[in-house]
């Protein structure tokens, strides 16, 4: 699996962007802003993450997907660790990322990853989202923010 910046003219793999992130809006919006990577074999995308920059010293991880055949394989560690390397070599030295008070599989993956528990924006999902999301049967409500500092 190859991992790569998406190229200016190349459209944005919207079908994996949307499984992380249930809003076109939103997931256009963060995509324009900053800079997204697809890992791909043989021509085929099957995961993508989209780097952002927070502040001068901090980026953030805004989106972070892998194709459903492609889960449980290690590939979502390799994304994780490539946008760290990424934003490194951007100048960075912090990285936040933030998901789902439901998403826990994902909570645990990032903490393996090196990810500490930063904060809990209460509602956030309540506020910004018009349709409630579902998830391991919990309703999404809050966002978690974790972060990792070198």
């Amino acid at each position: 699996m190859d991992i790569r910046k998406l190229g200016v003219n190349e459209e944005l793999p919207l079908d994996l962007l949307l499984e992380a992130d249930p809003s076109e809006q939103l997931v256009r919006g963060y995509c324009a802003d900053g800079r997204c990577f697809i890992a791909e074999q043989q021509g085929t995308v099957m995961g993508v993450f989209v780097l952002t920059a927070l502040d001068s010293e901090t980026a953030e991880i805004k989106n972070i997907a892998l194709a459903e055949s492609e889960r449980g394989k290690g590939l979502g560690k390799r994304l994780v660790f490539a946008a760290l390397e990424e934003a490194k070599n951007l100048g960075f030295s912090a990285v936040e990322i933030g998901t789902g008070n439901s998403s826990l599989a994902q909570l645990a993956l990032y903490q393996k990853c090196g990810f500490r528990m930063k904060s809990i924006d209460r509602d956030f999902f309540i506020r910004h989202y018009e349709k409630p999301i579902f998830e391991n049967g919990l309703q999404c409500r809050d966002m978690v923010r974790l972060d990792y500092r070198w």
